[in-house]
């Protein structure tokens, strides 16, 4: 491991992800890492996979460590969730920047370079699937339909103004990220859980910015949708509405005082 800082930490949940290493995602990485000008370092951060996905991961890092500029983490969690899984990667970070990103790469690593483009003006900088220039491929319409439903939920009643708020792909300043990752409450908690359920983590990181002045640049990506049964249309809707309200909760009853 490198001794000083990289320029970016690259954080990367995984939760049961044999289908996705199989498509060679682990090999996309590292392809486009080494084109790169500046240092980095890759956090695999795991949910508690049980499909032999820490494996492979572990047996990639042996095999392709000795041959990059950047270093390969693999970090271990219980099965709590994505929210505590990103928070987990993203606080083990050492980089100047730290960006988290699916690891279906439903949005290629390499759009980070347009999110690059506005870090001197802003401390976090967040991947948006909406607006003029974003790219969407593939979205089936009901997803379509229930991502713009959300969205006017969380303009409402959390976050009025931001078009995108659920893309997986954000970039934040060491700074930010040490300030608001640990304030996290309703996601912030390292217990088991029995399902997949990703939840609207994304929410309260960024009303937590919203709340502490951080102002927040959103910029149009490439995504491509991937075929996934974690996601429950109605199921899920309705327990991302029920988190949002106990964001709102958490900050009239003080738990989020400085």
């Amino acid at each position: 491991m490198t001794l000083t800082a990289p320029h970016l930490s690259i954080i990367i949940p995984s939760y049961n992800e044999a289908h996705n290493i199989g498509r060679g995602v682990l090999e996309d990485f590292v392809t486009y890492l080494e084109t790169v000008p500046f240092t980095w370092e890759v956090i695999f951060s795991d949910d508690g996979s049980l499909d032999g996905t820490t494996d492979s991961i572990e047996a990639f890092i042996e095999k392709y460590q000795p041959k990059l500029k950047g270093d390969l983490r693999l970090l271990k969690n219980i099965h709590a969730g994505k929210g505590p899984t990103v928070q987990s990667g993203m606080l083990a970070g050492r980089g100047v920047w730290r960006l988290f990103t699916d690891f279906d790469q439903s949005t290629p690593l390499k759009e980070v370079e347009n999110l690059f483009k506005f870090v001197k003006d802003y401390p976090i900088v967040i991947g948006s699937r909406e607006g003029k220039g974003a790219k969407r491929e593939r979205e089936p319409l009901h997803r379509h339909l229930m991502g713009r439903g959300f969205n006017l939920m969380v303009q409402t009643l959390a976050i009025p103004g931001i078009q995108d708020t659920q893309c997986g792909f954000k970039l934040f300043s060491a700074e930010t990220t040490e300030k608001l990752f640990p304030m996290m409450h309703v996601y912030g908690k390292q217990e088991e859980r029995n399902d997949a359920f990703t939840g609207a983590f994304d929410v309260e990181l960024l009303f937590l910015a919203r709340k502490f002045g951080y102002p927040i640049k959103e910029v149009p990506i490439e995504w491509h949708h991937n075929h996934t049964d974690r996601v429950s249309p109605i199921k899920d809707s309705l327990r991302m509405l029920r988190d949002i309200l106990k964001v709102r909760i958490a900050d009239l009853t003080g738990v989020y005082r400085q």
